[in-house]
């Protein structure tokens, strides 16, 4: 007998016209649907006139309820895994089942859709070529401590997902460790009241009291670093030059260099005498 499928479905994350065609298509020929709240799920169902048998899984039985997910699957039956908002596994339950299955060879398939921290980035208007996904900072002060201790050192976008009663908390460590650094707070994205603001930390922290809603910071990659490894390679002849093929005037050369490698500007000098 064939296994069944696992479907990964993507579900709105605000806004119920953002299901895709496949998606509904999907969650009408499974035999059961797995959400992380039945409750929450069936209005969605309801809405788009789906009735089917549902299995609640959620983070505090997900090892529990993986079990019985398997055994349905390796029955035949087709299961459609979605959790109450945007894409399953993201921050939300979904990992560990989707690891059982291909260790026990069964087909799973992703169904695309909405994902909060995707739509926060593209309207951004920081960097998008690379970043680097956190979720929630860990509450734990050590293991807080080295991931706020990653974001000041990277040179890639940081994505991170904030609860807005912790958000005040969160932007005053960001901005004692990142000072002036760019950031945009996406919240309440395909919703209502939808609202990107975007400047550098401290204007941010002055407008984020009393915010509602999801929350999705975008953080702007480390510059410095990126200018440091990109001199640090070369010899202060080729740093001059560099500067000098851009038509600048020696003086103005000189408190460049003195800039990029952070160091006083006479001892540059000194060295082009």
């Amino acid at each position: 007998m064939d296994h069944g499928k696992l479907y990964i479905v993507a579900t709105p994350i605000g806004n119920l016209e953002d299901i895709t065609l496949r998606a509904i298509r999907i969650l009408k020929e499974v035999d059961v649907i797995a959400a992380e709240d039945t409750r929450h799920t069936l209005k969605l169902l309801n809405h788009l006139e789906i009735s089917k048998p549902l299995i609640s899984y959620h983070r505090h039985n997900e090892e529990i309820k993986t079990e019985i997910l398997l055994e349905k699957l390796l029955e035949g039956q087709d299961i459609a895994l979605v959790s109450d908002a945007g894409t399953p596994g993201i921050c939300d339950p979904g990992e560990v089942v989707v690891k059982k299955c291909i260790e026990q060879g069964i087909k799973v398939i992703p169904v695309p859709g909405a994902c909060a921290m995707i739509n926060a980035l593209i309207s951004s208007g920081i960097d998008t070529k690379e970043f680097v996904f956190l979720g929630f900072l860990p509450l734990n002060k050590k293991l807080r401590k080295e991931k706020l201790e990653e974001i000041k050192n990277t040179k890639k976008t940081i994505i991170l997902y904030e609860a807005p009663h912790k958000l005040m908390t969160t932007l005053t460590e960001l901005v004692e460790l990142l000072k002036n650094r760019k950031i945009a707070l996406a919240r309440e994205l395909t919703k209502i009241h939808e609202e990107v603001i975007r400047g550098n930390i401290e204007e941010i922290l002055k407008k984020s009291e009393n915010l509602k809603g999801e929350i999705v910071l975008i953080i702007e990659g480390n510059k410095d670093i990126e200018i440091k490894n990109k001199f640090e390679n070369l010899s202060l002849e080729e740093h001059f030059e560099f500067y000098e093929k851009q038509g600048f005037e020696k003086k103005e050369i000189i408190k460049k260099i003195a800039k990029d490698r952070k160091v006083n500007k006479n001892e540059i000098y000194q060295k082009f005498i």
